[in-house]
């Protein structure tokens, strides 16, 4: 499966839950709800994954936590908050980089409608 066809379910997973939630949950119910909605799907996936970071020839255990990231092909961000900041948009940019992953999806939960907090990050797609 592509990087576009895994985008595609996740949005309209993202949109199931949203409509069926709505906003101002935390960011881990909606992860946690994600996860269950993937598995579902048949997706292999996996969570809170530390990623190394290499610098200077010398690992770093972590560099950061990925939320989740599908079928080692598309990242998730997941964001519950009020107004996503450019420094997000940046993070998971070079998430994207430091794993050599193409397409990252910040998805913010808590916006009136979920069409307005789903944005694609893409490296080199």
């Amino acid at each position: 499966m592509t990087e576009n066809e895994l985008a595609k379910i996740i949005v309209d997973k993202c949109f199931l839950i949203h409509k069926t939630l709505g906003p101002g949950l935390f960011e881990s119910v909606y992860e946690e709800i994600l996860a269950y909605e993937l598995d579902k799907a048949g997706l292999s996936f996996t969570r809170q994954e530390a990623i190394p970071v290499i610098w200077d020839n010398m690992k770093l255990d972590i560099g950061f936590r990925s939320d989740i990231i599908v079928e080692n092909k598309v990242i998730i961000e997941i964001k519950s908050i009020e107004i996503l900041a450019p420094v997000n948009y940046k993070q998971l940019l070079t998430y994207l980089r430091l794993t050599g992953l193409k397409l990252g999806l910040l998805i913010n939960f808590n916006e009136e409608l979920i069409k307005d907090g789903i944005h694609r990050i893409v490296n080199n797609l």
